[in-house]
C-alpha cells in the first residue's frame, strides 16, 4: 500500500515538474470570444434592474416588426395637433370632434393652459391613466384609437419623422409600420357594392366601382408622408437625424372588425400595393380579435387571403392572431386561430400568438411552425396590459424551447408609454434568457422582415453567412468583392450586414 501511494506521489511531482519546466509550452486558454465576454458581463449584472437599463439601451435591436403607426405616437404629439386644428373634447368620452363645441365640452387647447385637463387626455389617450379596479386592460387600451385619431389627419409625415427618430435612438435600424394607408377609401368602396362570396365576381365588382382610387389615394399620401419626414428629419443635410438612417417599411392593415365587402376590398387594396409600392412589403388583419364581427368572419377572412395569396403570391402576409385568452372568449375560438392564419391565410409571421397552448394539437402546431419558420411576433408589455398575460403565464418560453422563431416588438409604445429597449429589458428580467438568446432574436427580427432580398444567413436561425461572405469579418466597411456584389443586390442583406457591425461594437465595450 505504501508502495503504491509512494510511485502514485512520484507520477504527480513528474508532472507539476515537466509543467512548469522552463521553456515548456503549456496549452492555451481557449479564446473567450467578445460575444461570450458581452454574456458574461449580462449575467453579471441580471439581478441589478438599473445596471440592466444602459445595457439594453446601447444594445443594437435590429427591426421592430409589430408596430402600429397610430399607437406609436405618443398622446402628448395628439394634444398639440388637436389643439393647432382648433378641435374639441367630448366632455364625457375624451374623443376628439371638429368645431363647434357642444355645450360642456371644450376645446383641445385649454389642455395646454390647464393642467389637470392634459392629464386626463394623456389618461385617456394612452394606457397611462389606466385601472384594473374600473376598466379592463383590454376595454381602456383599445378605446384609445378612437378618441384620438382625428388628430392624425394631415400628420403623417411628422409621426413618421417622430417614429423613426425614437427608433434611431433606441439603437433599431428597421421599422415595419402597420397602417390603413388609404385611410378607409376601400373600405367605403367596399361597403358600396352587393357583397357575394363569389370572390372572382367580388373582385370585378370593386374594379367596375373604382377601388383603383383607394390604391391611388395611398400612393399620394405615401409620398407626401415620406416627404415631410425627411423633411422633419433633414435627411441629405448636413443636419441629418439618426432618424433618417432608419429603413421604414409599411404594412397595409385591413380591418377586421368591417363587414365582408370592405374587409376584401381592403384586402386587395393591401396587395395591389405591395405589388406597385416599394414602401409597402407586406399586410397585415387588425382590431380586436375577440370582436363579434372578427370572430364570426374569421374563417371567411382567412379563406379571403387564401384566394389573393395565389394571385399574388409574393406579397408577404403577418396576422395578428392569438390575442386572446380563455376568459375573453368561448373555450372554441382558442383552439384554432394561429394554425389556420397559418395553413390558409398563409401568414408567415404572427402577431402576438399568446394562446398558442389553447390550440388544437399544440405541440404538433408547434413543430409545424419550426419546420415552416414561421416567425412569433412578441408583444410583452402590450399582451400585459391588454390581456393581463405575462411572466410564467406567457408562451415565450414555450416557443423558445420548440425553436420556433421569434423577436421582440413594441406592438404600440405611444399608448403603451414603452419603448423596445423596456421590452428587452422585461423579457430579461422575466425569463433570464441570456445574451445568446437575445441575440438570435436581434437577428430574427432583419432575417424575417419583408424587406426584399436573400438573406445574408444559409439558413434560418442558423447564422452562418452564405459562401460569398464566409470570409473575412462579418459586417466589415469594406466586404470582399463577392461578398460586396451580393450585398448591393439585396436590401435585407445590406440590413443585416449593417446589425453585424453595431452588434460588434457593442460588445467591444465588454472587452475587458
Amino acid at each position: 500500500m505504501r508502495r503504491s501511494l509512494g510511485v502514485a506521489f512520484a507520477i504527480i511531482v513528474f508532472f507539476l515538474f515537466r509543467a512548469a519546466a522552463p521553456g515548456q509550452k503549456t496549452p492555451s486558454a481557449p479564446r473567450v470570444t467578445p460575444t461570450q465576454r458581452t454574456a458574461r458581463y449580462l449575467r453579471s449584472i441580471a439581478k441589478q434592474p438599473e445596471m440592466l437599463i444602459p445595457f439594453f439601451r446601447r444594445l443594437p435591436k435590429g427591426g421592430d416588426l409589430h408596430n402600429h403607426l397610430s399607437g406609436a405616437v405618443y398622446a402628448e404629439s395628439y394634444i398639440h395637433w388637436a389643439a393647432e386644428a382648433g378641435d374639441c373634447v367630448a366632455r364625457h368620452s375624451e374623443k376628439l370632434y371638429r368645431p363647434p363645441c357642444q355645450k360642456g365640452d371644450r376645446l383641445a387647447s385649454q389642455a395646454l393652459r390647464d393642467s389637470s385637463f392634459y392629464t386626463r387626455l394623456l389618461d385617456a389617450w394612452s394606457m397611462l391613466g389606466w385601472h384594473p379596479a374600473t376598466e379592463s386592460g383590454h376595454d381602456h387600451f383599445f378605446a384609445t384609437f378612437g378618441k384620438y385619431s382625428l388628430a392624425e389627419r394631415g400628420h403623417m409625415g411628422d409621426m413618421l419623422a417622430q417614429v423613426a427618430e425614437r427608433s434611431a435612438r433606441q439603437h433599431l435600424i428597421y421599422l415595419e409600420l402597420m397602417e390603413t394607408l388609404d385611410r378607409g377609401t376601400a373600405a367605403r368602396i367596399g361597403e358600396s357594392v352587393p357583397w357575394t362570396p363569389d370572390f372572382a365576381l367580388m373582385r370585378r365588382r370593386l374594379a367596375r366601382a373604382g377601388l383603383a382610387r383607394a390604391v391611388s389615394f395611398a400612393q399620394a399620401r405615401i409620398a407626401r408622408g415620406e416627404a415631410r419626414m425627411r423633411q422633419d428629419l433633414a435627411c441629405g443635410t448636413p443636419r441629418a437625424k439618426p432618424g433618417c438612417r432608419v429603413t421604414v417599411r409599411f404594412l397595409y392593415q385591413a380591418i377586421r372588425a368591417l363587414p365582408p365587402g370592405a374587409v376584401f376590398a381592403q384586402f386587395l387594396t393591401g396587395f395591389a400595393l405591395a405589388r406597385k409600392n416599394p414602401w409597402v412589403v407586406g399586410l397585415n388583419l387588425v382590431a380586436p380579435e375577440d370582436g363579434y364581427v372578427a370572430l364570426h368572419d374569421f374563417m371567411l377572412q382567412m379563406h379571403m387571403l387564401q384566394y389573393l395569396h395565389r394571385l399574388y403570391p409574393a406579397v408577404k402576409i403577418s396576422l395578428h392572431a392569438g390575442e386572446l385568452y380563455p376568459q375573453l372568449v368561448r373555450p372554441r375560438y382558442l383552439r384554432y386561430h394561429i394554425r389556420d392564419s397559418i395553413e390558409i391565410g398563409h401568414a408567415s409571421r404572427i402577431g402576438h400568438g399568446v394562446d398558442i397552448m389553447h390550440e388544437r394539437h399544440p405541440f404538433q402546431l408547434l413543430r409545424e411552425m419550426r419546420r415552416k419558420n414561421i416567425l412569433v411576433e412578441i408583444c410583452l408589455t402590450s399582451n400585459a396590459d391588454i390581456l393581463g398575460i405575462q411572466g410564467p403565464f406567457h408562451p415565450l418560453p414555450i416557443y423558445l424551447r420548440y425553436r420556433v422563431p421569434v423577436a421582440l416588438a413594441t406592438d404600440d409604445q405611444g399608448v403603451a408609454r414603452s419603448d423596445i429597449s423596456r421590452q428587452f429589458l422585461r423579457a430579461e428580467l422575466t425569463y433570464h434568457l441570456g445574451y445568446p438568446v437575445l441575440q438570435r432574436m436581434i437577428r430574427n427580427s432583419l432575417d424575417y422582415a419583408f424587406i426584399p432580398g436573400r438573406s445574408l444567413w444559409r439558413r434560418p436561425e442558423v447564422f452562418h453567412p452564405i459562401a460569398a461572405c464566409a470570409h473575412g469579418r462579418l459586417g466589415a466597411r469594406r466586404p470582399a468583392p463577392a461578398c460586396a456584389a451580393f450585398l448591393k443586390s439585396s436590401p435585407k442583406a445590406r440590413l443585416e450586414w449593417r446589425l453585424e457591425r453595431e452588434l460588434r461594437k457593442f460588445e467591444a465595450r465588454y472587452g475587458n
